[in-house]
């Protein structure tokens, strides 16, 4: 029996990683959370893997949290669930994650989309913080990653009022990458994963953990992050590799070395 998270190798290099409970919308209960915390700590590890693309379905990326696991709990019984370490695990991922948003991507969907680096999305897809409206508030990024990507007055509407937002509103925020057609998502996410795979896979580990550790640093500190990391890269063999070719204007080789 297939579990709520389907592994998919559309081509060496990129995973595709799907979010899969379409009859409830791709609402994430305890289930989910826990198989998507043990695929990423598995991709991390996996040296095939240069890139991975999240995905849901056709009408939705991951519609929230599943209440129903919720309605009664208490707050110790949600302390005990620890579901912010389930969350790490795909904040902790190393490589590029590209998230490729149809449909609703609502409440801990929205978040879920917020852990990735490069957020595609359809024109009509539907992002949204609505915990408000049923007593509670966001409690996986939903506040903070928002502020940090679309500012404190955008950040504040969205989660005081719980209104939703279609895809051309949220990349005129700044908060999606990529905008396309509702039908050109995923081969889009795809075709941006496999651009990315192209590249030196140190290089761009690297890139990745000096915008993330740099944007709430101190800018001293984090020009002295991004000084030390490009400095780091000049003892790869793919940076030798990289430079050779483009002045031997040919096609570069990476390793990963």
């Amino acid at each position: 029996m297939e579990g709520p998270v389907r592994i998919e190798r559309p081509e060496a290099q990129v995973v595709l990683v799907r979010l899969w409970r379409p009859e409830r919308l791709n609402a994430l209960d305890m289930e989910l959370r826990r198989a998507l915390a043990r695929t990423f700590r598995d991709l991390a590890e996996d040296e095939e893997v240069r890139v991975a693309v999240l995905a849901g379905s056709e009408r939705a990326f991951a519609a929230g949290a599943d209440l129903g696991e919720m309605v009664d709990a208490d707050s110790v019984e949600m302390m005990r669930r620890a579901t912010h370490r389930l969350w790490q695990a795909v904040a902790d991922f190393p490589k590029p994650l590209i998230a490729a948003v149809r449909g609703y991507a609502l409440g801990g969907g929205m978040e879920l989309a917020m852990h990735a680096d490069i957020i595609v999305a359809g024109e009509n897809a539907e992002f949204g913080q609505p915990e408000v409206r049923v007593g509670i508030m966001p409690g996986a990024g939903g506040t903070q990653r928002l502020l940090r990507a679309v500012g404190p007055y955008r950040a504040a509407w969205l989660v005081m009022t719980g209104e939703r937002v279609s895809g051309r509103e949220a990349a005129a925020m700044g908060l999606v990458s990529r905008l396309v057609p509702d039908a050109e998502v995923e081969a889009e996410a795809l075709a941006v994963a496999r651009r990315i795979a192209r590249m030196p896979p140190l290089a761009v580990r690297e890139i990745k953990e000096v915008l993330r550790l740099g944007a709430d640093a101190p800018l001293a500190t984090a020009l002295a992050l991004e000084r030390k990391a490009f400095q780091l890269l000049f003892s790869t063999r793919d940076q030798k590799e990289g430079m050779r070719a483009f002045l031997d204007k040919r096609r570069p080789e990476f390793e990963g070395r």
